[in-house]
């Protein structure tokens, strides 16, 4: 059994706090109360008002701050607000988590000064912590093929034309930047056979949540296209787009589709292919020969710029594979089994290992072993059954720690290095 947290803030800008420390609870109080206002006004986005309990985190201290009380009163009452100390053994990320008798929304502390970007990232949340009432399942699979080079040629692409089309006045502009996302996208399904199925089930997940997050949140009508294009902006300097891109995607052609079918999301099941749904909303028609067509489009969007950059980034992965085969496969490494796993991480910066895995820069795992915090980059397998980090070059007590990473260790396990190899890996004593 394991449990996935992502931290997941990347479509919005969080800045520091202007507050004084002193009138953080007023301030933490304010937010519960703009989220509530916000969920009650926008309640006919799902047919159902999102609001519920959720967890405000400082990372560094550990402290939360809650709009509910908790089931084994770790929470005491301040105010209107509710607060207390997440205990080391729980990860904290911006995700849904069950904890202490309730299903919450968590989010990371700051929040973004910015009202509407507030209110989006803990909306989007909430609608992660509703997921199962509104009969979607929390699906976390890979998307390694937006790693490779004419994956990430042609979303973006498509996220080029789609940025055209919201940014476009009449509706045969719109029509026609829409048209083109849609044969970018599905001239990369052809590319990568099963990429449909993948992107399809991150977008139900992610791209429902964030166009929930992005309705919530009620910006006007000229404030909607400098959203998206600043979202844009910043995604796009994402190291990798596997884990992300659905942030971008759902919210423009839904946004789009709203305009003259408010409520389409209440049409999509865990079933829905949203690709086609869109299509047949938009009443679009997808050329058969979409190569020859490409050829021509691809320089309205910018092609022979993305094309060079993603060739020059593809021979600096290339090295960048080399070095971590290296470092997780063929040197010395030390591998630990999952037993039942809780793992969070920054989706924006992972990447695929081949057949390998995932190497995930910084993560923390909490596990009946212990709790591993990692800043220097570790190998998660394909199955996810384990993960590798390099050997350790410290030993006290229960306290271990290598090369950007520590591991507190439980009773109960012991490490255990192979002399033939040089490798380590943990045993239960």
């Amino acid at each position: 059994m394991r449990s996935i947290l992502l931290f997941l803030s990347f479509g919005i800008t969080q800045t520091v706090f202007s507050q004084n420390k002193n009138n953080l609870p007023d301030t933490i109080s304010g937010y519960f109360k703009e989220i509530k206002i916000a969920t009650n006004n926008q309640a006919k986005v799902w047919d159902k008002n999102l609001y519920g309990p959720i967890l405000l985190v400082e990372p560094d201290s550990r402290k939360i701050y809650a709009n509910f009380n908790d089931s084994a009163a770790v929470l005491k009452k301040n105010g209107n607000v509710y607060s207390g100390v997440l205990p080391k053994e729980q990860n904290i990320a911006n995700t849904s988590i069950h904890w202490n008798g309730r299903d919450w929304a968590m989010i990371l502390l700051p929040l973004s000064q910015n009202k509407h970007n507030r209110i989006n990232l803990i909306a989007h949340e909430l609608f992660h912590r509703a997921q199962p009432s509104l009969g979607f399942k929390l699906f976390t699979v890979d998307n390694n093929h937006l790693d490779k080079k004419n994956g990430r040629v042609y979303l973006r692409l498509e996220l080029e034309a789609l940025i055209n089309a919201i940014q476009s006045k009449g509706k045969k502009d719109i029509l026609r930047h829409l048209t083109n996302a849609f044969i970018f996208r599905k001239y990369r399904f052809d590319l990568y056979p099963g990429a449909d199925t993948t992107e399809n089930l991150l977008e139900l997940n992610e791209g429902l949540a964030e166009y929930t997050g992005v309705l919530i949140s009620n910006r006007k009508k000229p404030d909607i296209a400098n959203h998206f294009v600043k979202s844009l902006d910043q995604f796009l300097r994402n190291p990798t787009f596997v884990k992300s891109f659905a942030y971008q995607t759902i919210p423009m052609y839904g946004y789009l589709l709203s305009t003259g079918k408010k409520y389409w999301n209440q049409e999509i099941t865990i079933k829905t292919n949203l690709t086609d749904y869109f299509i047949t909303s938009f009443n679009i028609s997808i050329p058969s020969d979409l190569e020859s067509i490409i050829k021509e489009i691809s320089n309205t969007y910018h092609g022979q710029t993305i094309i060079a950059e993603e060739a020059a980034r593809e021979e600096k992965i290339k090295k960048l594979i080399a070095e971590y085969k290296n470092k997780f496969i063929e040197q010395p490494h030390f591998d630990i089994r999952f037993e039942q796993m809780n793992i969070s991480y920054d989706p924006r910066n992972i990447m695929p290992l081949e057949e390998y895995g995932t190497v995930y820069p910084n993560l923390r795992i909490s596990d009946k072993w212990g709790i591993l915090s990692v800043q220097n980059g570790a190998l998660v397998s394909s199955p996810w059954d384990k993960v590798s980090i390099t050997n350790p070059t410290k030993i006290d007590g229960k306290n271990i720690s290598g090369n950007g990473w520590i591991l507190q260790l439980n009773d109960g396990y012991l490490l255990s290095k192979d002399e033939s190899n040089g490798s380590y890996k943990l045993l239960k004593k």
